[in-house]
């Protein structure tokens, strides 16, 4: 999408008769100050989830237990009369 002089002009033109020359640089400025925030937000999102991603991978996995076949019996039967309760 290329502008040409004139319809740079023309665009200049109509912002002048909208906001005034005054406004201008003020407008100037608070886009300028929108697009670094944007930007500023947009590169913490991305190491935020890079480092999300990181901790995830990094993460050990799930240890075995050591517990015997009865006492792994022992345990559920006693946690299934402790949720009936």
């Amino acid at each position: 999408m290329n502008f040409g002089t004139t319809e740079i002009i023309l665009i200049v033109a109509v912002l002048f008769l909208l906001f005034g020359a005054s406004r201008l640089p003020q407008l100037a400025k608070s886009l300028g100050q929108s697009r670094k925030a944007f930007k500023e937000g947009m590169r913490e999102a991305e190491e935020e989830e890079a480092a999300e991603r990181a901790k995830l991978s990094n993460a050990a996995p799930p240890q075995i237990n050591q517990m015997s076949d009865d006492a792994l019996a022992e345990e559920m039967r006693r946690r299934a009369e402790a949720k009936q309760s």
